[in-house]
């Protein structure tokens, strides 16, 4: 009796939206081969994640069975697909799949990072099969927020996997291919054990809607602008740059793409042949000669990112543009959860000029790229999986998407991050959990969420920081009493002197106390002067900062 199973691995993107990883193995337990789908980041905050640049998917599980890696698969563009491809590689070192427009994208993140991009190889679609050890794989069109986003289909000698990517059921997406539901009919004829299936929308009730609905709205809301219109959305949303620079085309108004993401978008699109008849842009250079009611800009920014255009506008001048009263400011795009506080702070300050916002509050300027709970139960019918896997979305949406399989006869399991499932035997169930956690690009370097480096900073942030400096001298004296500096303090606490100067008093009292087994040993002297400082600060200004303490010693 063959001991080979079939397993199922999430390392992220399930229990949370972002950082896509996912590993199906084959084989012994211990011993399976396996391939990886999508190696995607997440995106820091000032809150959680202060400085940080980039976060990825911890994958020191991976790196340990980097013999046993066949292969990289990537279903779509993506930054929470892709991102993570060219930092990650290194410690993978493995071939990597993709679509046309897909493996350009990957190509240039190998590049950013140094890494060969030769390793990334560009396959046709269904029914093109890729051979990976015990893997066939072969990428099913299925229609999404940007082009190419492909279903996997994973045939394994225990049976077929459908692993859906990011979906929508749109049968007119306006650039990229429709979704063809007798083409996922047919894949899915012979059978399949699991369908491991997007859970983003599953708590919207409504049919989702096609993004060519959205086209007549954005065309009449541009025509009846008399300033100048700028329009932002995801850079990714081909389809919906391409209508948004039509409106204006059709408008008189010449368009301006403003952003390095959105530019390199369209390039690489128009490279890859997945976008045809683009209308003809200006350069921003040019523009300042265009009159503002002719102008028509598609910036980045959708999402309150501080570096992109449309917050760079929103503080005033970019590139020798200023919006001004009578203009349009458009957000054809939804908030990520989590980006509020950012696309606020870019509309007030807009208002604050006299800037009319509109954003998607209506549902006019804007389709999601995700499949709705009615779309992922057509999706249940039509695959009649064995196994539901609900993947991408937070652990409420797998849970709900668990419950949706059911309503819908299927037997669904909810697997988060971490947690390893058996997708062959009598009842598919968990059989392990792998430690999870995220890997933090901080500048130039990959640190670990347990480093204690965001830990710091967060600290530091919270409560501030003090340097208090010693000299001891060759007698084991301290030679002058100890200097502090303070940072992010108030300069003055209760007793309104100078908290620097209280600090440095009450480290003077307590040496001046000190026994000479302390004054001798450099670990002691640190601990009483960390804790002296911390009590005073709490006594002048109710925070206990964090301090360093440097102690110099002169020799003889």
């Amino acid at each position: 009796m063959s001991t080979d199973e079939v397993i199922y691995l999430p390392l992220g993107g399930a229990g949370e939206i972002g950082m896509n990883c996912y590993v199906y193995g084959y084989g012994p337990k211990d011993r399976e081969r396996l391939i990886v789908i999508d190696l995607g980041v997440a995106f820091p905050d000032m809150d959680s994640t202060p400085g940080v640049d980039l976060i990825f998917p911890d994958i020191a599980w991976l790196e340990e069975r980097r013999d046993r890696i066949e292969a990289v698969f990537v279903t779509h563009a993506h930054e929470d697909h892709v991102g993570g491809v060219g930092r990650l590689w290194s410690r993978l070192k493995c071939p990597v799949y993709a679509r046309p427009f897909t493996a350009a994208v990957a190509r240039r993140k190998m590049i950013e990072a140094d890494a060969p991009e030769t390793e990334v190889t560009t396959v046709d679609p269904w029914p093109h099969m890729v051979k990976a050890g015990p893997f066939e794989v072969a990428y099913l069109p299925m229609s999404h927020s940007i082009p190419e986003s492909s279903a996997l289909v994973i045939d394994t000698p225990k049976g077929r996997i459908l692993h859906t990517g990011d979906f929508k059921l749109d049968r007119e997406p306006g650039v990229g291919e429709p979704y063809d539901p007798e083409l996922w009919a047919e894949v899915a004829a012979p059978g399949v054990l699991a369908l491991a299936c997007d859970s983003t929308n599953v708590f919207n009730p409504n049919p989702g809607r096609s993004e060519v609905l959205v086209g007549p709205e954005i065309r009449k809301l541009v025509e009846g602008c008399s300033g100048m219109v700028v329009a932002t959305t995801f850079a990714s949303n081909i389809a919906r740059l391409k209508t948004l620079a039509e409106a204006g085309r059709d408008a008189g108004r010449s368009v301006v793409l403003l952003g390095r993401a959105m530019r390199r978008m369209v390039q690489e699109a128009v490279e890859t042949g997945v976008l045809k008849d683009f209308p003809s842009t200006v350069a921003v250079e040019d523009a300042s000669q265009i009159p503002r009611e002719n102008l028509m800009l598609l910036v980045t920014g959708s999402q309150g990112e501080r570096r992109a255009a449309s917050a760079q506008l929103a503080r005033g001048k970019y590139l020798g543009i200023e919006m001004k009263p009578g203009d349009t400011f458009l957000f054809s795009s939804k908030i990520i959860p989590g980006n509020e506080r950012g696309v606020f702070r870019i509309v007030n300050q807009f208002s604050e000029m006299g800037i009319d916002v509109i954003d998607d509050n209506s549902g006019l300027y804007h389709v999601s790229g995700h499949a709705n709970r009615p779309d992922l139960a057509e999706i249940h019918n039509l695959v009649r999986p064995q196994l539901v896997v609900p993947m991408h979305g937070e652990h409420r949406h797998l849970r709900e998407h668990v419950k949706l399989a059911a309503q819908n006869g299927l037997k669904g399991i909810l697997a988060p991050n971490g947690t390893m499932v058996q997708l062959t035997g009598n009842e598919p169930k968990v059989v392990g959990y792998v430690e999870t956690g995220r890997t933090y690009l901080d500048g130039s370097s990959l640190i670990g969420a347990m480093d204690g480096v965001v830990r710091d900073r967060i600290r530091m942030a919270l409560n501030g920081h003090v340097l208090v400096t010693l000299i001891i001298d060759e007698n084991d004296d301290p030679l002058g009493e100890p200097w502090c500096e303070i940072m992010g303090l108030p300069a003055n606490g209760r007793s309104r002197a100078p908290l620097a100067e209280v600090l440095e008093d009450d480290l003077a009292q307590v040496l001046g106390r000190a026994d000479d087994d302390v004054l001798i040993d450099d670990d002691k002297l640190t601990e009483i002067m960390r804790r002296t400082v911390r009590n005073s600060a709490q006594n002048e200004i109710g925070k206990k900062p964090e301090v360093t303490v440097v102690i110099s010693r002169l020799s003889e």
